[in-house]
C-alpha cells in the first residue's frame, strides 16, 4: 500500500510516538485527574475527548501540509526545518522546566460523561502548541520527493492516535500506582525530560543533516 511508510520509518516513528505518549502533558494530567477523582468512566471519556482532537489536529496538519507540498517543495522543506528549529527548542524547554504533571485528589463536583469528553477535546483543540506540535513534528517523517507524501503524512497522525489509545487507557486502569509513582519519583520525571529532549533534538539532526533524503 503507497500510504505506508517504510518499516524503518514506521518503527523509528513508533518508538518516538511512545516515548511522547508517556510523557507528561495537559491531556495526561486531565485524564488521569478525573480518573483519580470521578473514575475510570470518565477517565475514558477524557482520554477520548483529547484524541478527537488530536483526530482534527492530524487531518487538518495533514491536508494542510499535503497542500502545502503540491504547492511548492521549497516551502515544504522550509517548514521542515523551521521545525527541525522548533523541536529543539520544545527539548529545551522540557530540560529547563521538566514535566507538567501535578495531579490531586479532589471532590470538585462530578460532571457528565459528555461534559468531560468536550473538555478533553477542548484541551488539544484549544492548545496552539499542539497545532505547532503536529505541523512540525509529522513532516520530519516524510520526503519533499514522495508522490505518497499527503497520505503518508495523514496515515502518521492518526497512527499516532491508534497507538495512544491502549497506552493511555492501560495509564488510566493503572492510574494510582502509575501517579503515586511519578509523585514518589522526581528522577523518572527527569528521565522523561531528558529522553524528550534528545528525541526532539535527534530529530532536528536527522532532518539538518539528510535534506535531501
Amino acid at each position: 500500500m503507497t500510504f505506508l511508510p517504510s518499516p524503518e520509518i514506521l518503527a523509528a516513528f513508533s518508538a518516538a510516538c511512545i516515548l511522547l505518549i508517556v510523557t507528561p502533558g495537559p491531556d495526561m494530567t486531565f485524564f488521569l485527574g478525573q480518573t483519580l477523582t470521578a473514575g475510570r468512566a470518565r477517565g475514558f471519556a477524557a482520554m477520548f475527548g483529547a484524541c478527537f482532537g488530536l483526530v482534527v489536529h492530524s487531518m487538518l496538519a495533514a491536508f494542510g501540509l499535503s497542500a502545502l507540498l503540491v504547492a511548492s517543495t521549497t516551502a515544504f522543506t522550509i517548514i521542515k526545518i523551521a521545525g527541525a528549529f522548533y523541536l529543539v527548542w520544545l527539548g529545551i524547554q522540557a530540560i529547563r522546566h521538566g514535566s507538567a504533571l501535578t495531579l490531586q485528589k479532589g471532590n470538585g463536583g462530578k460532571k457528565s460523561i459528555s461534559q468531560v469528553f468536550l473538555m478533553g477535546g477542548g484541551i488539544n483543540l484549544l492548545n496552539p502548541k499542539i497545532v505547532m506540535f503536529f505541523l512540525t513534528f509529522l513532516p520530519q517523517f516524510v520526503s519533499v520527493n514522495d508522490p505518497y507524501a499527503g497520505q503518508k503524512l495523514l496515515f502518521f497522525g492518526l497512527y499516532f492516535i491508534v497507538l495512544s489509545i491502549p497506552i493511555c487507557g492501560a495509564m488510566i486502569l493503572m492510574a494510582d500506582r502509575f501517579t503515586g509513582a511519578m509523585r514518589r519519583s522526581p528522577r523518572a520525571m527527569r528521565v522523561f525530560d531528558w529522553l524528550f529532549a534528545g528525541l526532539m533534538g535527534g530529530f532536528a539532526l536527522r532532518l539538518l543533516f539528510a535534506r535531501g533524503n
